[in-house]
């Protein structure tokens, strides 16, 4: 397995990954599949905005997982702050891509100045806030019953992550 940076070659495969865990999962709280437009939209988005778009790629360069991260709120204040997302194809679950790539995906982050790296996860999906406390993430909030999907309510759990302790910058 390798990471690197996502081409746009790559959005068909991040695509898959991402409707997969629409219609699959509660991973994206959504029943609204994106198109390729969609997508490209996005990831044309990310890159312009210097935001890092990865993928991890097994020996055939297939696409097996992809992650990000964008602003976690607008506001100047937050600038600091931001949110990240990880998905991985299914087929390939339990084998530390995940891990590969948040610990790539927070390499980046502290490079590109963010001091505070959050993930919004399902309260019911234990694999994946396991995964984040293994890598120093902490369960720092819980809002019960926040979304819904599958015909279920759903809790939101905030886990973050100090990736370098620093004072605070004037203004």
């Amino acid at each position: 397995m390798h990471i690197r940076d996502a081409k746009a070659e790559d959005v068909p495969a991040i695509l898959a990954l991402y409707n997969h865990a629409v219609r699959e999962t509660t991973a994206a709280w959504t029943n609204r599949e994106e198109t390729l437009n969609d997508r490209l939209t996005w990831f044309e988005g990310r890159k312009n905005q210097g935001l890092p778009v990865i993928v991890a790629v097994n020996g055939e360069d297939k696409v097996v997982g992809f992650a990000s991260y964008g602003p976690f709120r607008a506001k100047e204040g937050y600038r600091f702050t931001a949110e990240h997302t990880v998905y991985v194809d299914p087929a390939e679950h339990r084998k530390g891509i995940g891990r590969v790539l948040m610990n790539r995906l927070m390499e980046i982050a502290e490079g590109n100045g963010i001091h505070l790296l959050v993930g919004g996860v399902d309260g019911a999906n234990s694999a994946s806030i396991g995964l984040h406390q293994s890598l120093g993430f902490e369960v720092t909030g819980r809002l019960p019953q926040t979304g819904t999907k599958f015909g279920r309510w759903l809790d939101l759990v905030f886990l973050t992550k100090v990736l370098k302790e620093t004072d605070a910058p004037e203004g």
